[in-house]
């Protein structure tokens, strides 16, 4: 059983259902915090999936077996259930699950905000070996990352940055979960996307401050998907929790506006 949270109802100006979909560690509690009211009020119908093994979702295998192909037929599940096909928005690790969807699957529009960019996780992982060898070295041999993110000061260095509110840095470190050894892998270099299958209308978001994915990253997804890349000036990598986050709600709303959705 995936744990779905349903907010709002599909109206005349927004009939297409949003599904948003969640990066690494976290679950669809990401999105209900903030944006998935805020869609709502705006005559969206918008749902926060997570993945098997995460927030209230089931699983029916050990988490560490899981890869992008279990977490890509989540969204499978989730967006062939709805009526019509969704605009689907992913974060992160979510970002990679959504572009490997839109490969095969319709969508009138999709939404990449701090993504793993096409070429995968690369950088980003090479940037945790440098910064934090130590820490590197015993996620590769244990297969767990949690010990090193879940503390509010290893929360805020990672998806937040230094004027972020206590508060919200902490309730977001509260909730952070284990994530699979192997999804790791795939994001890394097995499972990466392939842009060129993909004809979808897609809106690529950063932030100017991310600890994960760097600017030349975002423009590189930007690129591969025939666009320019959006920048959210003094916001961390979680662009849903941190502050500001009501301005990139505010831009995705008014980009599907715009295409008539």
């Amino acid at each position: 059983m995936l744990e779905v949270i349903d907010r709002g109802a599909a109206g005349p100006h927004h009939r297409a259902p949003l599904l948003f979909v969640h990066g690494a560690w976290h679950g669809a509690w990401c999105w209900d915090d903030n944006f998935l009211g805020y869609f709502a009020d705006r005559g969206y119908r918008a749902m926060a999936v997570s993945f098997r093994g995460h927030g209230a979702s089931s699983n029916d295998k050990p988490l560490r077996s899981c890869g992008v192909a279990d977490y890509l037929q989540d969204v499978r599940t989730v967006a062939g259930s709805l009526p019509v096909p969704p605009v689907v928005i992913g974060h992160s690790m979510g970002g990679l699950i959504v572009q490997k969807y839109l490969e095969d699957n319709p969508a009138p529009a999709a939404v990449l905000m701090a993504s793993i960019p096409p070429q995968g996780n690369y950088g980003s992982s090479l940037r945790w070996l440098r910064s934090r060898p130590g820490q590197a070295i015993k996620m590769t041999l244990t297969g767990k990352a949690l010990p090193y993110i879940n503390t509010p000061e290893l929360a805020r260095a990672k998806f937040f940055t230094e004027t972020t509110p206590a508060d919200v840095v902490l309730r977001c470190a509260e909730r952070l979960q284990e994530d699979s050894p192997r999804v790791s892998v795939d994001c890394l270099m097995l499972k990466l996307p392939r842009p060129k299958r993909v004809t979808t209308p897609v809106l690529v978001l950063g932030a100017e401050r991310d600890a994960a994915h760097t600017c030349k990253e975002v423009r590189a997804t930007a690129r591969a998907y025939r666009t320019e890349a959006e920048f959210f000036a003094g916001m961390g990598h979680n662009m849903m929790l941190d502050t500001g986050w009501q301005s990139v709600a505010e831009r995705i709303d008014g980009w599907l506006s715009a295409l008539g959705l």
